[in-house]
């Protein structure tokens, strides 16, 4: 694919914040190969943590701690800070999502190992436990993600147990998942991060752009650009990064999917401009292409879903933690993506004819 003129002039820089690409499974990152649930607590000045709200949050000393499989407990000193937007407004959550800062050469050779700093989802609200659900959710549509591609970000959940080091409240234990740090995951395919300050459409593959399309559909996810970036940002795009090369394709890796239909968050609201008005309201957000490469690559990547159908169900129907009525929702919203993908009139509503224009 050749690259246009704002792209090779170096408006688009790889990010180089933790390192430079590497070749694929070089890196080794125990945490994220395997799905068992991980029991850990974490010990940290929470009250203080909390009260910092801002985007540049101060980091504050905690300890880390697990009983790694041959029964030694593992201790490992850790800084804490919240992170986050929407999220960290105090109406929202009154426990926000923290990042987790380790040390690195404290973390060789334990669960932890190549990890410097790690995103960590947690529940948001302490006295509504529809809110773990909705986490275990979120997680479930990073592992589906997974199913289709390695271009995408793994995850790994855990029951975490928190005592707050300032306050004398009994331990809280709720489900969180830790995210791949950006820079792992694009050095793990061989790739990096790319800064630009937007991305025309056609600089992505084709047919991953499609199949990200598509599966933000299949979610009920409106929250996402690929294309341009935030108002607030330096780079494109919204909860989606670009990864490749300067010089070679690019391809887009979503994340954050809190306001999707599957997940349906309290606070979740689409917005005004789509004309929907729920975030279970499906709206196909993908572009419009020539009516001969459209048909092409949605037939791909429906094949693809329909592929994965079965796996997709299975995480949902299986997820330990999650409740009957959650997946017992989530599976009838899966059949009627399905309904939609599987029936050519419906396809053509509700994707084709509803496609973005650019």
């Amino acid at each position: 694919m050749r690259l246009a003129a704002w792209y090779i002039l170096g408006l688009a820089t790889a990010h180089t914040g933790a390192l430079t690409a590497q070749a694929p499974d070089t890196l080794g990152q125990p945490l994220f190969e395997s799905h068992e649930i991980l029991q850990l607590t974490i010990q940290a000045p929470f009250k203080t943590i909390f009260k910092d709200r801002d985007q540049e949050s101060e980091e504050h000393p905690g300890t880390l701690s697990y009983v790694d499989p041959d029964g030694t407990r593992v201790n490992l000193e850790v800084k804490v800070r919240t992170r986050g937007k929407f999220r960290l407004q105090r109406s929202t959550c009154d426990f926000p999502n923290v990042r987790v800062n380790f040390k690195k050469k404290q973390v060789q050779n334990t669960i932890f190992h190549n990890q410097d700093k790690l995103k960590l989802v947690g529940h948001c609200q302490n006295n509504r436990e529809e809110y773990e659900q909705q986490t275990l959710l979120e997680y479930l549509v990073y592992r589906s993600l997974n199913l289709f591609t390695d271009l995408s970000f793994r995850v790994r959940l855990a029951q975490i147990t928190y005592i707050d080091t300032e306050e004398d409240d009994d331990p809280l234990t709720r489900y969180a998942f830790f995210i791949e740090d950006e820079d792992l995951m694009a050095a793990r395919n061989g790739w990096q991060v790319l800064e630009a300050p937007g991305i025309p459409p056609q600089e992505y593959e084709a047919a991953d752009l499609t199949l990200v399309e598509l599966f933000q559909f299949m979610m009920g996810n409106t929250d996402w650009d690929a294309f341009k970036t935030p108002p607030d940002e330096e780079y494109c795009c919204h909860n989606l990064i670009p990864v490749g090369s300067t010089l070679k394709p690019v391809y887009p890796v979503p994340y954050d999917f809190d306001w999707a239909g599957v997940v349906d968050a309290r606070y979740a609201k689409p917005d005004q401009s789509l004309r929907i008005r729920s975030v279970r309201d499906r709206l196909y957000r993908g572009i419009c292409r020539p009516p001969d490469d459209f048909g092409v690559l949605l037939e791909s990547a429906v094949r693809q879903f329909r592929d994965n159908k079965d796996a997709i169900y299975a995480l949902f129907q299986n997820q330990e933690g999650l409740e009957q009525k959650y997946i017992d929702r989530n599976i009838e919203y899966f059949d009627e993506f399905y309904e939609i993908v599987n029936d050519v009139p419906k396809a053509n509503r509700e994707i084709v004819e509803r496609c973005r224009r650019w």
